[in-house]
């Protein structure tokens, strides 16, 4: 076969004429331009003026749009190529008008070559698989040079089809061939599919030898498909194959890059970049001169439909492949669930416990190295029937049969240490939430936000197990969805307010301060429990801006007490470990105090003892920085969590404050209230002052004061009030007391 690019294309006899044409020195290559643009025309016309291609001139027809171009190819049938202008009228009337050429007129036969000054408009892949285009320029690139060398292409193209057309059957096997074949499938099936065509085209059966070997960059030869008696030759290296004839011809085509005709037919396929595929029929004698020719116009047109297809397995690969550990991603499992295979019957969500530390503290290539990790471990530990994903993050997914996708499965992954580079050992913890698939046909989106509801309960109740869903989990997810939609539109409409609870002096009565307490209660005048919404917001960071707000309105509300409290007088504000871990905390809360005008010392922050299970040095600084500016600092519901006696001791703290449950309730007990006394002593030893709440007795009362406790709040005193009430609950108090 010729080597050179204009030679490859040359299906002419050496006369220039196509075979069976007579006179063909009288005739033309009749050439349609489609341009809504006259210059473009003249253009044209003047760069090719004089020349001829295989003996013959060109001659030009012209239509300035799809429509005319319709007209014009309607009358006539002898176009041998047509030069298009992707945009006309509109963005795609050069597309629209290949799609009616071939489809609407029925004419597989003209060549089609597409310009456009747009390069953004390019055709979409199947554009250029379903209706045969010969080349797409953009009208920079055509030089006259180009110009004639493409146009060059598109005839012998033409001349062959048309001398193909006149009785060869070969001709529709190759055009179906080639739509066949550009489907969109996987690499193996298309090359079975070559093999099957080449069996069609060549009339040969399974008898004779046709096989396929393919070549990618830094992996040897293997055969990929091979037909009838052969195929036990599929994935066996090609310096395996026990024929060396046929090792030898598929061989020299792989290093030579080009067809081989000699001793059997060996055919070339060029992929993109360094893949290469070739294949060898076994054929009783030489090929005439026509089936060569009809065997170089199929590896053309498989070539592009080769190309095609390795771009949509790339494409596919970014689509339904996570690209850091190789695995199928969300789309791959969302696809699958939908197709919903028999046998596969369990979907899991597996999440890495305190993946997000393991970043901020080390870094995000450690990281990287831990998901691999995991990904490998969670791959090996299940069959290859079950699909391992990652779905995002640190949150993979399982799919598979009931009897692998586990509890107790997925528990024996983790329960081993995960073995990093260098053989460093990483003990891990996962949490997962798991659902059965049942015969209603639920989409995968469906059952992976099932899937998400038992995960999120199990986070919350069983951390680092495993829980499976059920139908009421999603009865709550949905509630707590429309809770949190309810609660932006509120936080937005200004329907949140403060209510506020005082501190009192156990011994003489005086009021040191008051508590700030958030409230919500919705149009239709329900109060909504701050335990159900506050979580909410915590998990969806509506938080942040909320406790912003409410440190505002606080801090003003302080500042309109003067002259009605003393300078003494503190407003605690409860602080979510949410808004304590955002960086400019610090920052923004004394901005709030600068444009207040509000002293440090009349503020205190009242913290849950869960802040203090992250970077305890961290907390320390910020709360140093806090305490600096005169602003204290108390652990709310102490003894309900998890504080240690030196993490209280390392924070500074300036007070401790009794949770309700050891003073009042039905579990307020002598032993309750005994931990109550024991917090007391703790707190005195530690020189860190305290405040009881929830006390509604005197006798409460009496026995805090008896014990040590300075403070306390509770309904004995006074129930939470808005601004108004605690206002003239402060000058009831003066007015008794005078």
């Amino acid at each position: 076969m010729a080597s050179s690019d204009d030679e490859a294309f040359v299906f002419m006899d050496e006369s220039g004429e196509p075979a069976g044409h007579e006179h063909a020195q009288a005739q033309v290559w009749r050439v349609l331009l489609v341009d809504d643009e006259p210059d473009v025309h003249a253009a044209t016309r003047l760069a090719l003026k004089g020349m001829d291609i295989e003996g013959r001139a060109i001659e030009f027809s012209h239509a300035y749009s799809a429509a005319q171009a319709i007209e014009l190819l309607s009358q006539h049938d002898d176009f041998a190529v047509a030069l298009v202008d992707v945009v006309m009228g509109s963005n795609d009337e050069g597309l629209q008008l290949v799609r009616r050429i071939r489809e609407d007129l029925g004419n597989p036969v003209i060549r089609i070559i597409l310009r456009t000054g747009q390069p953004g408009y390019a055709p979409e892949i199947d554009t250029i698989r379903l209706y045969d285009l010969n080349d797409y320029k953009t009208k920079s690139e055509l030089t006259q040079v180009r110009l004639f060398t493409s146009l060059t292409m598109a005839i012998r193209s033409y001349a062959q089809i048309r001398q193909l057309e006149s009785g060869r059957r070969g001709l529709e096997q190759v055009l179906s061939a080639t739509t066949e074949l550009g489907k969109l499938v996987g690499l193996k099936t298309f090359v079975s599919g070559i093999v099957t065509q080449l069996c069609a085209i060549l009339n040969v059966g399974a008898e004779c030898l046709v096989c396929a070997a393919m070549r990618e960059p830094g992996a040897p030869s293997y055969i990929l498909a091979a037909a009838g008696q052969y195929d036990n030759w599929v994935g066996m290296a090609l310096q395996d194959v026990p024929d060396e004839r046929v090792k030898r011809r598929l061989q020299h085509v792989l290093d030579a890059r080009r067809h081989c005709f000699e001793d059997g037919v060996a055919l070339f396929f060029a992929g993109r970049g360094e893949q290469v595929l070739a294949a060898f029929v076994d054929m009783p004698g030489p090929l005439p001169e026509i089936e060569r020719r009809l065997l170089e116009l199929f590896c053309g047109n498989i070539a592009i439909a080769f190309e095609n297809l390795q771009l949509y397995l790339d494409i596919n690969d970014l689509a339904y492949q996570d690209v850091l550990v190789r695995l199928p991603n969300r789309n791959a499992m969302v696809a699958a669930i939908d197709a919903h295979e028999p046998g596969m019957e369990t979907v899991a969500l597996v999440d890495l416990d305190n993946f997000s530390e393991i970043n901020s503290i080390l870094d995000d290539s450690y990281g990287d190295a831990v998901l691999l990790a995991a990904a490998r471990k969670l791959r090996l530990a299940f069959p290859a029937d079950t699909m391992v994903a990652r779905l995002g993050g640190d949150l993979f997914g399982l799919y598979g049969p009931c009897d692998q996708v586990t509890s107790q499965h997925i528990a024996q992954v983790f329960a081993e240490p995960f073995e990093m580079a260098g053989g460093e050992p990483l003990r891990l913890s996962a949490t997962a939430g798991l659902v059965r698939l049942r015969d209603d046909g639920l989409p995968g989106v469906a059952v992976l936000k099932n899937a998400g509801a038992a995960l999120k309960q199990a986070k919350r109740f069983q951390r680092g197990k495993s829980m499976m869903f059920e139908a009421a989990q999603a009865d709550a997810a949905r509630d707590r969805i429309q809770m949190l939609n309810r609660l932006r539109a509120s936080f937005s409409a200004e329907h949140l307010f403060l209510h506020y609870q005082p501190f009192v002096h156990l011994k003489d009565g005086r009021v040191m301060g008051a508590e700030c307490l958030l409230r919500w209660k919705t149009p239709e005048g329900q109060f909504i429990p701050p335990d159900q919404f506050i979580p909410l917001a915590e998990q969806s960071g509506l938080m942040i801006p909320i406790g912003e707000w409410v440190f505002r309105t606080a801090l003003k509300w302080r500042r309109s007490l003067v002259g009605l409290v003393g300078d003494d007088f503190r407003v605690a504000v409860n602080v979510s470990h949410v808004q304590f871990a955002e960086p400019d905390f610090v920052r923004r809360l004394l901005g709030i105090l600068g444009e207040t005008g509000i002293p440090g010392e009349q503020v205190e922050i009242e913290l849950t003892e869960s802040v203090a299970i992250g970077n305890i040095d961290l907390l320390a600084l910020r709360l140093d920085e806090l305490r600096a500016r005169g602003v204290r600092v108390a652990m709310d519901d102490f003894g309900t969590g998890y504080s240690s006696l030196s993490v209280i001791q390392r924070l500074n703290l300036d007070r401790l404050k009794i949770d309700r449950s050891f003073i009042s309730g039905p579990r307020s007990g002598d032993d309750h209230f005994g931990i109550a006394r024991t917090v007391i002593a703790l707190a005195r030893h530690l020189q860190v002052a305290t405040i009881a709440e929830g006390i509604e007795t005197s006798e409460q009362r009496m026995a805090l004061q008896a014990s040590g406790c300075e403070e306390g709040q509770g309904y004995l005193f006074s129930r939470p009030l808005d601004e108004a009430a605690f206002r003239q609950w402060l000058m009831d108090r003066r007015a008794a007391a005078s």
